[in-house]
């Protein structure tokens, strides 16, 4: 919700001059023609209401001054703000929200002083130690050499989990040979690949006749002509993968009439029978039923790389010519937006690295703002600034060109899956109480990626849990980890639910809260004491607001129980206090108040009524309006809080006055003075 209150601006202008065509100094003007000029003052004095939204926590979270606040020691706390989008006890918006309210990335950080906004945002008590710990846990994805080592071989292995090796028995030596330095109390969300099946390894084959015939017609390739290629896979993405022969590497397209690759695995052999075609500057086959694996191994290393610079990337995008597939490195600072995942080369000034086809396992370990190297392959130019490329291996942080020979692996059907482990300072568990939604989860769920967002963690997460746990008892937790797209960036939230005996029920004590900060000497501070300022006449979005709760307040608690006709026929107007919605004030006038119910005002005199209408007014109308509308409102140790409110009176003239209540209770007002 974002409401204006009241909007007081200044703005000296200094009125149009002629320009003087003169030989002197360009001061000569100021100097001469406007001695006592002074600049312009601008000023945007405003007070002001507003909802925090989901990317103002995350601004607050990142904000540089609040950090140095948090320090290590509440480090996790302040990150956990800006994901799960409510405020702690450790990390409190009194303390916290002033340099939000500064960040150039607000709405409002240009507000002069004299400036009041009263905030309406989230904030929880008691939250678990858990969920700040999930959120900030670190993220894994098993490798192809963490497989190696479960399998017990580089060949005879494949990239998955399976019966007789299971992801249970196999993470904790996983995670404690990847985090050495872990501590006591630490998380992490593991992903990896399981199956349901073991694979069947074949005997090694005989050293005569495991060795094939490498073509070499990749490298003269030209533009629709037929092609055979004898090669074997060197790199595969989601859209297809790159084949190599004795000549070179191009990128094998899967048209979507032609279904899935399975069965393939870097080292494969593949035989290819098809046109050669173009896409964005780029050589590439089209993946139909005339390619097919063959028997047989080649033992490859990869070539020497290419290092994709910056300024080797922007060189790439003058592209004329149709190229075939470049294998080389690529380093630089992950950038993710929605789907797409993007690598800023330090140097390039147009171009950048797109990553292609990104499979299920490589966008799990590639998140956003990590310093990587990916080595692979290059293979067009897309959108005349994004180098796509095949990705083969990821360094996180790393500069090292692989030159190890490509393994070779069984694939077997396996599902995607995550988990959380937790570090007991001795050993890896999983951490208990936990649920982790996994690629099976989110795609059960409708969603076209790995994420939730918007509400669907409140409509889905508890059809989620009864599902998983059909024997739940009642007042049984969990703790539902998830990642959730918001504001560009993909995070991992945690949600407490607890089964109430029918339904799993949100746990996070999480309540909505309003305070107000004041803006002086150039910085914005908290203050419980509140101001509003309701504007006389028709069309005050405020002042319509507010007065029409009043006078819906008399029409539910003075005319409904006793049958009386304070309110009018339009429902705007109410003559028991006077409030008016029509016209944003407080109508004081006695014949008024007659004409709409002589009845109630039978044998009193003019002064009488006002009188009548003022005590109304001051003690149950607007106390009762403000129940209704800052139901929050609450005590503050040692401070007296105070809603100040201005409005408009009219008696056949309009008069403006103030009236002051103080808090008593949370949404309790009690009267403290007007100046009537």
């Amino acid at each position: 919700m974002k409401n204006t209150i009241s909007i007081r601006r200044s703005l000296a202008i200094a009125a149009a001059l002629p320009l003087l065509l003169t030989a002197c100094d360009d001061n000569y003007w100021n100097e001469h023609e406007l001695d006592g000029f002074e600049e312009p003052v601008i000023t945007d004095q405003q007070s002001i209401q507003y909802t925090l939204t989901d990317v103002d926590y995350k601004t607050l979270a990142d904000n540089s001054t609040n950090k140095t606040l948090a320090g290590s020691e509440l480090a996790s706390a302040l990150k956990a703000v800006g994901t799960q989008f409510y405020f702690t006890p450790e990390i409190s918006a009194r303390e916290y929200v002033p340099a939000l309210l500064s960040d150039p990335k607000f709405p409002y950080f240009a507000l002069s002083d004299g400036s009041s906004i009263l905030l309406t945002y989230r904030t929880a008590q008691e939250i678990p130690a858990q969920v700040a710990a999930a959120t900030d846990a670190k993220r894994y994805t098993v490798t192809d050499a963490d497989y190696q080592s479960v399998w017990g071989s580089d060949n005879d292995y494949t990239p998955s989990f399976a019966p007789s090796h299971t992801a249970a028995a196999s993470l904790p030596s996983i995670l404690k040979a990847n985090f050495p330095d872990a501590e006591e109390g630490d998380y992490v969300i593991v992903n990896y690949q399981t199956s349901q099946t073991d694979p069947v390894f074949t005997a090694a084959p005989d050293p005569d006749d495991s060795e094939f015939t490498l073509s070499s017609t990749i490298g003269t390739a030209t533009l629709d002509e037929d092609i055979t290629v004898d090669g074997y896979v060197s790199a595969i993405c989601s859209m297809g993968y790159i084949v190599t022969d004795e000549s070179g590497s191009i990128f094998v397209y899967r048209r979507s009439d032609f279904g899935t690759f399975d069965g393939l695995s870097v080292g494969s052999r593949v035989v290819i029978n098809t046109t050669v075609s173009a896409y964005n500057k780029g050589f590439q086959l089209a993946l139909t039923e005339a390619a097919q694996t063959a028997p047989g191994t080649q033992t490859f290393t990869y070539p020497a790389p290419v290092e994709f610079t910056g300024a080797k990337l922007d060189e790439i995008l003058g592209r004329t010519d149709n190229e075939l597939a470049i294998y080389g490195t690529m380093k630089g600072t992950v950038a993710i937006s929605g789907n797409y995942i993007n690598i800023n080369v330090a140097g390039a000034t147009k171009a950048n690295g797109s990553v292609y086809g990104a499979t299920a396992e490589q966008k799990a370990q590639l998140t956003d703002g990590m310093e990587v190297t990916l080595e692979g392959y290059l293979i067009a130019i897309a959108g005349k600034v994004n180098c796509n490329f095949v990705i083969s291996k990821i360094i996180p942080g790393g500069t090292e060109a692989s030159t190890a020979a490509a393994s070779r692996a069984v694939t077997v059907a396996s599902d995607n899956e995550n988990a959380i482990y937790t570090f007991n300072g001795t050993r890896w568990a999983p951490a208990a109480d936990f649920a982790v939604l996994s690629h099976a989860d989110y795609q059960a769920m409708g969603q076209t990626y790995d994420n939730l967002t918007n509400e669907d963690p409140a409509a889905l997460l508890p059809i989620y849990l009864k599902q998983k746990f059909p024997y739940a008892q009642a007042e049984e937790s969990k703790f539902v980890v998830y990642y959730y797209y918001a504001s560009s960036a993909t995070v991992v939230r945690c949600d407490q639910y607890t089964f109430d005996g029918t339904a799993w029920m949100l746990n996070n004590g999480v309540t909505t809260e309003s305070a107000q900060f004041v803006r002086t000497g150039g910085k914005w501070i908290y203050d419980p004491n509140v101001t509003i300022t309701l504007p006389g006449g028709k069309g005050q979005e405020l002042s319509t607001l507010y007065f029409q709760t009043c006078v819906d307040w008399v029409l539910n608690n003075i005319d409904k129980p006793t049958g009386a006709t304070y309110v009018t026929s339009y429902g705007n107007n109410e003559y028991y206090s006077g409030t008016s919605a029509y016209q944003g004030n407080v109508d004081l006038r006695p014949s008024a108040a007659r004409t709409q119910y002589a009845a109630g005002y039978e044998g009193m005199t003019d002064e009488e009524i006002v009188e009548a209408e003022k005590r109304r007014f001051e003690t149950e109308v607007m106390p009762g309006a403000l129940s209704i509308l800052h139901p929050d409102a609450d005590l503050v140790d040692g401070v007296d809080v105070y809603y100040t409110i201005n409005f408009v009176a009219y008696t056949g003239i309009s008069t403006d006055h103030t009236i002051r209540y103080k808090v008593t209770g949370r949404g309790q007002f009690e009267f403290v003075e007007c100046d009537w």
